[in-house]
């Protein structure tokens, strides 16, 4: 039997009243086979008055970078003279946390009016560019947002932040186009590989926060369909064969785990992207769900007659 590499990514983040101790909490898998490398945990020190330029060695995109920079931790996922930084995870000296990146993919429809920039902004990056800069998790969306702005980005990228207050999931989905939402202090959010946030509230500047120009760009092209609304994953994600196979089903089983109540199809594409529980969400909760294979259901592949018994 040939085994099938691949490569997957599930988020979970939980604002600080769904969880059992008050604490926010983000969490993500890295699902891929570039890490076969040892796991390394690096600690940068803060810098002043520095001249520095970045530069990525994985597709050639430059910055320079701000004089000064907080001290942030990293854990690179590859071989960094070979793959590049790729930081993934980390906080920095205010107790800001962030995360990069859940690979997320907009529809060819958005993307052929806002392709992707191939020098842009990439996973590589996207860490060492923004956490030694910002000073909440609010404040990293804004920086971010403003890199896209003016370098763009190269793929799609899901982008955590969090703090001890607040939790925001921030999707990057074509050249220049972008939503962040914040997770409400009593909700949790599972993501999957796939377009997640739904509606977007323009007037509601606490809990959004989106690219310029984002609602003259959709209705310049025509790539709303539904009369009323703005719902982000229909708009610029994508509905397809293997987000069904691939993508909701971690989603489902997820949400599944949290809410038992509640009978959804794991090939749905209408789960839900904000949720609510009755349970105070744990650490161990959290590590049962990223190290869970659809545990005691049908879709089990390690369960007794799938095969692999």
């Amino acid at each position: 039997m040939v085994s099938k590499q691949l490569s997957a990514c599930t988020t979970i983040l939980v604002g600080k009243k769904a969880s059992i101790d008050g604490s926010t909490m983000i969490a993500r898998n890295d699902d891929t086979f570039l890490p076969l490398t040892p796991q390394r945990f690096y600690v940068e020190p803060a810098v002043s008055n520095r001249s520095e330029t970045w530069i990525s060695n994985q597709n050639g995109f430059t910055a320079p970078l701000p004089k000064n920079g907080y001290r942030y931790s990293l854990t690179p996922n590859a071989d960094v003279a070979k793959e590049g930084v790729y930081a993934e995870s980390g906080f920095n000296e205010k107790n800001v946390a962030m995360s990069a990146t859940e690979s997320v993919y907009g529809n060819e429809r958005a993307l052929a009016y806002d392709p992707l920039v191939k020098n842009g902004l990439a996973e590589d990056s996207l860490q060492s560019m923004v956490l030694p800069y910002i000073d909440s998790a609010r404040d990293g969306v804004k920086y971010l947002g403003n890199l896209i702005k003016k370098y763009g980005s190269p793929e799609g990228n899901g982008v955590i932040f969090s703090d001890q207050n607040e939790v925001w999931y921030m999707e990057i989905v074509t050249g220049h186009h972008w939503v962040a939402q914040r997770i409400p202090d009593d909700a949790y959010a599972v993501t999957a590989n796939q377009v997640a946030i739904q509606q977007v509230d323009f007037d509601d500047n606490e809990n959004f926060m989106y690219s310029d120009g984002i609602q003259a760009f959709v209705e310049k092209y025509h790539l709303n369909n539904h009369k009323s609304g703005f719902d982000f994953r229909r708009i610029f994600g994508t509905d397809n064969e293997k987000d069904r196979h691939y993508n909701t089903p971690r989603v489902w089983y997820g949400q599944r785990y949290f809410n038992p109540e509640i009978k959804q199809e794991p090939t749905s594409s209408d789960l839900p992207f904000i949720c609510h529980t009755d349970k105070k969400i744990t650490v161990e909760d959290i590590e049962f769900v990223l190290g869970s294979h659809f545990n005691e259901t049908q879709y089990d592949p390690l369960a007794p007659g799938n095969g692999r018994n």
